[in-house]
């Protein structure tokens, strides 16, 4: 019997018999780990048409005991529950809030993610927006495209990037990312944890709002879950104002999607760089005509080196699993 540790550090056991023929992969995955749990591990796949998925399950539910999804997908309550067997997840991205991590919990199910190797591309991601959205390089860019500077027209000032006070929501690997490269901007750094960190040397504010009230840009770098669902909302927006702007590269449940909405179109405050929303692949068509807004299709992490490195951390946890029944990034 081999002994591991579920995210909630529940002790469990399980035979150390696993197979490649116990494998499930749910939903749409990354390429690189579709080809793998095809060619090397047989994978099963579970059917998208709700009348086949039933009757799949009814055949080979009892036999499934390792699920590998992505971030987006999830393992949610209702197929955690019609899975007896199931003894690890595998999580392809950093996060997972997209599966019933308290029922894993509950029953000893150890989930895997992906974390550190994504850090950089997403912190690159945060400071790209971060510099189109107050500089307005993209707006300016459909500017010149639609023959308004040749035709004589002036572009708008834009806000200086440099020397800004900025907070980071969720000093995390990826806030903390984040914050080193403005600091090369000449930011100053302000931040919302859920503990405070003393050994950044950053200011710490004890809540969301005081942070956005204290700082010109909020970027927010938190966890999803139902931990943080709605934590920037009207309250915060006000608290940021009409001079203040948000960037957001962790979840779209953050924000109260509607009140940013209101906020932009609204004018109450000065723009916003988002790449992830509420209702993905959803975006409110009413920020579609604001220049003062960058949209971009969820894609932090979307670079051919990064997304490749977390493939094979995927497979890593996979086979590790399946050698002797331990995950080699399992949740905290």
């Amino acid at each position: 019997m081999t002994t591991h540790t579920s995210a909630a550090g529940v002790a469990a056991t399980a035979p150390t018999a696993a197979t490649a023929q116990h494998i499930l992969r749910v939903g749409p995955v990354n390429p690189q780990v579709a080809r793998a749990l095809d060619e090397e591990f047989d994978a099963l796949v579970l059917p998208t048409d709700p009348a086949e998925r039933a009757a799949f399950l009814a055949e080979q539910a009892d036999g499934i005991r390792i699920a590998v999804c992505s971030g987006r997908i999830g393992v949610d309550a209702e197929l955690m529950r019609s899975l007896p067997a199931l003894e690890a997840i595998i999580n392809f991205g950093v996060g997972y809030d997209a599966t019933d991590v308290a029922q894993a919990a509950e029953r000893g199910i150890p989930v895997s993610n992906t974390p550190d190797v994504l850090n950089d591309c997403v912190a690159d991601t945060a400071l790209a927006l971060y510099l189109d959205t107050l500089r307005q390089v993209s707006a300016s860019d459909r500017f010149v495209r639609d023959g308004r500077w040749a035709a004589g027209e002036g572009f708008p000032l834009t806000a200086r990037a440099s020397g800004r006070t900025v907070g980071i929501l969720g000093l995390g690997r990826i806030g903390t990312a984040i914050a080193q490269r403005l600091e090369a901007f000449g930011c100053r750094i302000h931040y919302h944890n859920r503990n405070e960190r003393p050994e950044s040397g950053y200011t710490y504010h004890a809540s969301a709002r005081e942070l956005a009230e204290a700082v010109d840009v909020l970027v927010i770098a938190a966890s999803g879950g139902p931990d943080s669902v709605g934590i920037v909302g009207a309250a915060e927006l006000a608290a940021l104002g009409p001079q203040g702007y948000l960037i957001n590269i962790a979840r779209g449940t953050v924000v109260d999607e509607s009140a940013l909405v209101t906020a932009l179109t609204e004018g109450s405050i000065a723009g916003a760089g988002l790449d992830v929303y509420a209702q993905e692949p959803q975006v409110p068509e009413s920020l579609f005509g604001l220049d003062t807004v960058v949209l971009l299709p969820h894609v932090g992490s979307g670079t051919r080196e990064t997304r490749s490195d977390m493939a094979e951390l995927v497979l890593s946890n996979l086979r590790q699993y399946l050698a002797d029944g331990t995950l080699v990034t399992p949740i905290s």
